[in-house]
Formats: C-alpha cells, structure tokens, sequence
C-alpha cells in the first residue's frame, strides 16, 4: 500500500503482522491464563498481556484484586474466549502490547461473527464501535472485526456477562451475514475498511442476495479477469 506523508512516499505491505499503538481499539481471544495476567493473542508478533488490575470486576464493582479474585480469573475470561479492549502501553524493547477493558464497553464478546482482515487495511478513527447497516461492528485496528446484532440495553456487568440464549432474529443475521460479504469484497479490493466504506459497499450491494455477493466476491479474488469478463453489474469493485 502506498502512503503519502507531505513529500516522503512509502509502501507498507499488505499483509502482515499487527503493530500496535497505544489507545488502539483492539480484539483478541484469550490464549493462556497466567499468574495475574492473561495472554491475549491480537495477531501481533508477541501475546499482548492483560493483567487482572487491568480489568473491571464484574459489576464494575471499583476495588483492590484479592487472592480470591485471582483463583477466579478463569471464571472471569479463560482460554478462547473473544474480547474486546485496548491498547494501554506498548513496550520499547520488544514491541510488547499492554491491555485494559476498564471501560464498561469493552469486555468479553457474546453472540457474532469474527471476521479476519489484513491489519493495514484498517483505517483508524475517532471511533471503532458503529451501529449501522441493522447490526453493530467493533473494528479492531489489529484486523479483526466483530459484527453482532444490536444490544437493546447496555447494562453495567463490568464487561464478563454474556447472553447465549439470546434469540437472533432473520432479519439481524442477513444484515450481519451481508456485512461480513461486504468487508470480504472490500479486502478483495483492497480497499481501506472504515464505518464510511462499509456502508458505501452495503448500500452498493442491496439489491443484491447474500449468496450473490458472496459468490462475487470469490469470483473477484481468485478469478478476476473471468469477473470482469463476465461485466458483472455488482457494485462496489468499481468504487
């Protein structure tokens, strides 16, 4: 990818591993549990740590972690458990990434869909949580992404309580299902991921079925000379 700062150009590459930079918004899933601390796996080159002082105890309850806070952890989040947090402080001397899910929006993940992207091609904001397109998206700068139908109350359960049972209706997991086509074809195009330009690809595509566009998009990844010989009237790969 080619960047521009004032006269100085320079190319990053496409893929790779995760950089990470402090107050980044990120999602990973739980690797090791460990005295203290979990080990976060964020596609970086190292596990990212994230330290049981670096939590909110359930309830948001505010106070120092006791012995039997620690016997707990695995209760609290263990091995392969999805969350979201972000990046408190990166280290100098390996590149080691620092977390914390202080805030009440960050946490452990519940019902969605995890989707995988190159890391360069996401755009940093102001903000990583969106409500658009009839689902919600938290898009991790690390390059994962997590789409999940729309919460009806953000109640305060310090970011450990999680729903199961919660009935997805059709219409939220089309609209989930069509957002992940999206995001797919844009990545395909290589094109920068952002709240803007998944909306700008959802609302290109929405004539189109879910099957369809999925079917586009593999079509444009692995064969796209047979795409565009096809002249294929779909949508945002002319964006």
């Amino acid at each position: 990818m080619r960047e521009q700062v004032n006269k100085l150009i320079y190319i990053r590459a496409l893929k790779g591993r995760y950089n990470g930079e402090m107050g980044d918004v990120v999602i990973g899933r739980i690797a090791e549990i460990q005295q203290k601390r979990w080990k976060v796996n964020l596609n970086a080159k190292v596990h990212a740590v994230l330290l049981l002082s670096a939590v909110n105890l359930p309830g948001g309850e505010l106070r120092r972690r006791s012995v039997e806070d620690e016997h707990m952890m695995r209760q609290y989040l263990s091995e392969g458990d999805l969350i979201s947090a972000e990046v408190q402080n990166v280290s100098q001397s390996d590149g080691s990434l620092s977390l914390h899910t202080r805030n009440l929006k960050y946490g452990k993940l519940s019902q969605g869909v995890l989707v995988e992207v190159p890391p360069n091609l996401i755009r940093r904001t102001k903000t990583h949580f969106h409500n658009i397109c009839g689902a919600s998206l938290i898009v991790g700068t690390n390059g994962y992404i997590w789409i999940y139908p729309t919460p009806e109350s953000s109640e305060a359960a310090g970011g450990f309580a999680r729903n199961l049972e919660l009935k997805v209706d059709v219409k939220e997991r089309e609209a989930i299902a069509r957002i992940n086509c999206c995001i797919q074809a844009l990545v395909a195009c290589k094109m920068m991921i952002y709240d803007t330009s998944i909306i700008a690809a959802f609302e290109s595509a929405r004539e189109f079925s879910v099957s369809i566009i999925s079917i586009c998009v593999d079509l444009y990844r692995f064969f796209p000379s047979a795409y565009r010989n096809l002249q294929c009237p779909l949508f945002f790969f002319d964006l």
